[in-house]
């Protein structure tokens, strides 16, 4: 168990590794930022903990405990613009972590969608994202308005991308422009990813003899998914518990974001704030992954990873 210095100590250091091996230097013009952009991605990251919930109270918590590590802390206002103007780094750590958390065994991703509810689908009004979020139906949380995150996650729980739509977006639409831009990197969709190799596992919300072959055919993704109920070929039991059985990370992984680092509670007045948030919220869970192997603790460890 670290204290929070020791851990946000950590984590500077793997950030500011990353943004000097990976990113060109930065160029400012005008006054320098009060904060380097390894300082910002840091605080950027680290502030997504269900123990802050919301950014105002992350920014009164940094102001009274980190004044010594980051002397320089500029207002709440700034602190956020210098958070959204980075936000292109944050996913570039969220996906270099994630990649380079993979094992030669693993030999699939698992691919799963999920509501992130912005509001309360009963209220009047059309909301902050309006012409973006939809009502949408999930088996989490019935109906709801928000939006639909589709993961792409490997078996030790790392994330490797990401895609968000309206929520009634169906399955096998995101995914085909999550493959088309995996297959496709010059399409630069953020937060998609690089493919670890061509095997996916998804639940029979990405089943369909049509976009499975299509996916196979254009993308090189050979996607696994059981029937549906009214499908001409059933899948024997076994076959389908085998396969719940590959897919339970997700599960894990989901239930990190949503209560762990409080996507569930996000209410989002713009769609740039609410992926800037995103790809934090996927590089601290990459990170915590990281530092757990790193320290020689169970991968998903996080509730004890820190003493508050």
């Amino acid at each position: 168990m670290l204290d929070p210095e020791t851990f946000l100590t950590e984590l500077y250091v793997c950030v500011d590794a990353f943004c000097k091996e990976h990113l060109p230097p930065e160029r400012c013009r005008g006054h320098r930022p009060s904060l380097s952009r390894s300082e910002v991605v840091t605080l950027a990251v680290f502030g997504q903990w269900r123990q802050f919930p919301s950014e105002a109270a992350f920014y009164r918590w940094a102001a009274k405990h980190l004044r010594a590590l980051f002397p320089t802390l500029p207002s709440r206002p700034q602190l956020n613009r210098l958070m959204r103007r980075h936000a292109d780094a944050v996913t570039a750590l969220a996906l270099h972590l994630g990649q380079g958390l993979a094992r030669p065994r693993d030999a699939y991703e698992v691919l799963d969608g999920t509501g992130v509810r912005v509001r309360n689908a009963k209220r009047r009004g059309a909301g902050w994202l309006f012409g973006l979020a939809d009502i949408g139906k999930c088996s989490r949380l019935g109906w709801y308005e928000g939006m639909r995150l589709l993961l792409g996650v490997l078996p030790g729980g790392a994330i490797t991308g990401w895609g968000l739509a309206p929520a009634s977006t169906n399955d096998r639409a995101m995914t085909d422009t999550f493959l088309a831009a995996r297959a496709h990197p010059e399409a630069r969709l953020p937060g998609v990813g690089q493919p670890v190799g061509e095997r996916y596992v998804a639940d029979m919300g990405f089943s369909g003899a049509e976009c499975q072959a299509r996916w196979a055919r254009q993308d090189g993704a050979l996607v696994v998914a059981p029937p549906q109920p009214h499908a001409k070929q059933a899948w024997p039991k076994p076959l389908k518990r085998w396969l719940s059985g590959l897919r339970q990370i997700v599960e894990t992984v989901n239930d990190r974001l949503l209560a762990d680092f409080r996507l569930d509670t996000e209410r989002p007045h713009d769609l740039g704030g609410l992926q800037a948030r995103l790809a934090a919220k996927i590089a601290l869970h990459n990170a915590c992954l990281w530092l757990n192997r790193k320290l020689g603790r169970p991968d998903l460890a996080f509730a004890d990873l820190i003493d508050w």
